[in-house]
């Protein structure tokens, strides 16, 4: 079992920069990835950025270059730093975490994104 609990989560402005962090505890595999989806009002939940245990990264097209994924082992960690954020941006964040050998998924319960125009 793995519970994941996210933070950082805010309002700023068009073109400001928010940090989240999500905490992983439980029983966590040390082959996994974890990531950081988004879902905006009326819309669908889209992945956003990826980071396996390895350290590779993936990351939808429509942030690269502004988001970074990164991950603390030690301390069961995952952050994504997010520069110049639009309101299209805005959403409820979630943290996810799929892991060997089921790799069945794990969320958090998300938290909110507002950036104002």
């Amino acid at each position: 079992q793995v519970q994941l609990v996210e933070s950082g989560g805010g309002l700023v402005q068009t073109g400001g920069s928010l940090r989240l962090s999500c905490a992983a505890s439980g029983r966590i595999s040390s082959i996994n990835v974890m990531g950081w989806y988004r879902q905006a009002p009326g819309k669908q939940r889209e992945l956003v950025a990826t980071m396996t245990s390895g350290g590779v990264t993936n990351y939808v097209n429509s942030v690269k270059g502004r988001f970074t994924i990164s991950r603390d082992n030690a301390k069961n960690t995952v952050y994504l730093q997010m520069n110049n954020l639009t309101p299209e941006d805005a959403g409820v964040y979630y943290c996810n975490m799929a892991a060997f050998p089921t790799w069945s998924q794990n969320w958090g319960l998300g938290t909110q994104v507002t950036v104002s125009s």
